[in-house]
């Protein structure tokens, strides 16, 4: 879990998270900071409500605004109620179709076509959001993201998971169940911990779930999940007989630090330390294992993603490059050693199309990158897959930054890599706290907000301030993102953080093994 840590190959072992200061630093560069940040104590005051942002230009104003709670449909009767006792109806005024008198009606600053073209935009623009689903009739569902706003508005540390023997060391990794209903903790002494995140109740511990550290944990559906150690193994497990492990994968030769899972395929994705990315094929496992083979091997690999639709994949090094496989497709193999012959291999066919597992090589752009490089630690993607989410940190430890990339298919040819398709669109400075540790973010299920440990707290990042949708506030440069909430309940560093998938729940952990649970406090 700390790749240049004490432990790790290379580190030199001097730094001490435990020196470090609770709070966030005060000398961060005021320029990617953004304003007012919450502080330490700060939990006592609610913040006000995000106030409601103006209705998308292209939407028609055929009925008038429904009120708080309503569905305003356009051309439903008035008097529905009346028609059906047999009573007649007032008689609804003609509808107007767009033409050159609605100019006048449209000239103000608010306008559904101001600034569009034309009385025909109006019709268009209505149009278009209907095709991308995003309409106000289209969708009404769509701004149901100010309640859950206002929610984690009002969000505060419920209760702390944290057992009396203290036996199970610095927490790696959280993990819910698909359905919510489990809170899987990997910690750093060979153990797993089971809890009830409603009640905050120990189900089960699984104490030598491993020989070493357990990294990573991944489930497979509501009751199997594949842990991963640095004992360079993968362990299956089913919550119906948690005594013993379905089955022990062996593959790595290093320590394995990442875990996913194609689910229509049903092949589990490992890497770890050995550069190594391995299939396996769970279809057909056994007591014995799994059958597996080698899919794609470099240098300095830290951590390795799938998008949603599992049609790329993504890999981070600690020599700051992001290698993405484009088109993807797990039933080849690619074995490259180094960096030079996988810059040899970005090309695309002469129809334009690129190759299935054809290879591109990012150098992330990172606003006040220093000389000496970057290490991108921790790497997620959006749950829609429109935009990666990294964690950079330099090689010297004196700097951290947390930054979202979107995804541009199809975009301009460039000299330099002929298909770059990631643009820096939002980032942050994050605390200077537990040099060595990997801190590991998270996206909320809709992706309109991101969890971010910070020092001893975590910090929930916006977009914007309305926490919009990523599709919905592209900015045209790159903007700091906005600090939503920030929640300190912890005693040591943060080294991960985790929203449940179907509550308004949020959980991290840190590096004294205790885990803190935040909920809405009405």
């Amino acid at each position: 879990m700390f790749p240049f840590g004490p432990h790790s190959p290379g580190g030199d072992g001097s730094a001490e998270a435990g020196a470090e200061e609770p709070a966030p630093h005060e000398g961060q560069a005021a320029a990617t900071r953004p304003p007012s940040p919450l502080h330490p104590g700060a939990d006592a005051t609610h913040p006000p409500p995000p106030a409601r942002s103006p209705r998308r230009p292209g939407a028609p104003s055929l009925s008038p605004a429904p009120r708080s709670g309503e569905l305003g449909l356009p051309g439903a009767p008035e008097s529905s109620a009346a028609s059906a006792q047999g009573e007649p109806s007032p008689p609804s005024p003609p509808r107007r179709r767009p033409g050159p008198d609605c100019k006048a009606e449209s000239r103000g600053r608010h306008g559904l076509c101001a600034g569009l073209g034309g009385p025909g935009a109006r019709l268009f623009g209505w149009l278009k959001e209907r095709s991308l689903g995003r309409g106000l009739f289209v969708d009404p569902a769509r701004d149901n993201f100010r309640t859950m706003t206002s929610l984690y508005g009002s969000i505060h540390p419920a209760d702390s998971v944290y057992l009396s023997t203290r036996t199970h060391g610095a927490v790696f990794n959280l993990e819910y169940s698909p359905d919510g209903s489990v809170l899987t903790v990997a910690c750093e002494q060979t153990e797993v911990l089971l809890f009830d995140p409603i009640s905050s109740k120990h189900i089960k511990t699984l104490s030598e779930a491993h020989e070493d550290c357990v990294n990573n944990i991944r489930f497979l559906d509501n009751r199997l999940f594949a842990t991963c150690s640095d004992d360079t193994t993968i362990a299956l497990w089913d919550l119906r007989k948690l005594n013993t492990k379905v089955c022990t994968l062996h593959g790595h030769t290093s320590w394995v630090k990442n875990i996913e899972y194609d689910t229509n395929t049903r092949l589990l994705v490992t890497s770890g330390f050995d550069g190594n990315v391995i299939i396996w094929d769970t279809n057909r496992y056994t007591e014995d294992g799994c059958p597996h083979k080698k899919f794609f091997h470099t240098r300095f690999l830290m951590r390795m993603r799938l998008t949603p639709d599992c049609s790329k994949m993504l890999i981070s090094t600690s020599s700051g490059y992001l290698l993405i496989l484009h088109d993807l497709d797990l039933t080849k193999s690619l074995e490259v050693g180094s960096y030079p012959i996988l810059r040899a291999r970005r090309t695309t066919s002469s129809s334009g199309v690129s190759p299935r597992n054809s290879l591109e090589v990012v150098t992330p752009e990172v606003l006040g990158e220093s000389d000496h490089g970057n290490c991108i630690t921790s790497l997620q993607l959006h749950p829609k897959g429109w935009a990666t989410l990294l964690r950079c940190s330099s090689n010297s430890d004196d700097e951290e930054c947390t930054c979202v990339y979107e995804f541009q298919e199809g975009a301009p040819v460039r000299p330099v890599s002929p298909r770059c398709s990631l643009r820096l669109t939002h980032y942050i400075e994050e605390a200077n706290v537990g040099r060595g540790y990997i801190k590991e973010l998270c996206f909320s299920p809709d992706g309109r907000m991101i969890s971010s440990p910070h020092g001893y707290g975590i910090r929930l990042l916006g977009f914007d301030k309305q926490c919009s949708e990523l599709v919905d506030c592209l900015p045209k440069e790159a903007s700091p993102l906005r600090v939503i909430r920030s929640l300190y309940s912890h005693n040591d560093v943060v080294l991960t953080t985790k929203f449940s998938p179907t509550h308004c729940q949020i959980a991290s952990g840190c590096l004294s093994g205790r885990v803190s649970l935040y909920q809405p406090k009405f």
